[in-house]
């Protein structure tokens, strides 16, 4: 806060006090929610993306699970991942990661976090990859029709040499898609995904419990 100094009639200058904060409390780091990765926590015209996130099309995702921060005074939103000794993927596990790269025969999925650790981040375990011969338990034609870039996928370990995946059961396959032409979280439509936004239609294979955000 700024004074100033008056010697008679005239202004001497502005002298600055010392001392004083006007720090408000939208300044000071807020930890928020809790989050998966691909969750929205943030758009670009409010915040830039810090630490555990990235950005799609004008919106800040977390790229890891954990607690989502705000810093109002450097306009900076990060994804805190919780502290502790990091867990191991082991055979058998369930999992939950992000597909990064589809190919003709398999999807290649980077691993965030593990069913029963909570929020807990794991230690890296590198890249999975889902076989097309363990996506269902049923024939596979098309790769494409079951996964897409970006999907937040559910799986079982079953091979932990070569970091092999299956989504072959009911409760496992895509939680959670972002629509490719426009960037909206897409909604369950019975055996399908719909873009709530351009109406876009989209095959996966789907979890049970897609889009409740519970591994």
């Amino acid at each position: 806060m700024k004074s100033e100094l008056i010697e008679g009639d005239e202004t001497v200058g502005e002298v600055e006090e010392v001392g004083k904060t006007d720090e408000s409390p939208e300044e000071k780091e807020l930890e928020e929610h809790f989050v998966l990765p691909g969750e929205v926590v943030g758009i670009t015209e409010e915040f830039k993306g810090g630490d555990g996130t990235y950005t799609v099309r004008g919106d800040i995702l977390a790229s890891r699970i954990g607690t989502v921060q705000i810093n109002r005074k450097k306009r900076e939103v990060s994804v805190k991942p919780a502290s502790g000794i990091p867990p191991v993927v082991k055979k058998g596990d369930i999992v939950v990661g992000m597909i990064i790269n589809l190919r003709d025969s398999m999807a290649l999925v980077k691993i965030a976090a593990i069913k029963g650790y909570g929020e807990r981040e794991i230690k890296d375990p590198g890249i999975a990859a889902i076989h097309i011969s363990n996506i269902r338990d049923s024939y596979v034609k098309n790769i494409a029709d079951e996964f897409g870039l970006g999907d937040i996928v559910k799986a079982k370990v079953i091979d932990i040499e070569n970091m092999r995946l299956s989504t072959a059961e009911k409760d496992l396959g895509v939680m959670s898609a972002m629509c490719p032409r426009c960037g909206t979280v897409m909604q369950k439509d019975e055996r399908r995904l719909k873009c709530p936004a351009c109406g876009n239609v989209e095959k996966r294979n789907l979890s049970s419990d897609y889009g409740s955000g519970e591994i």
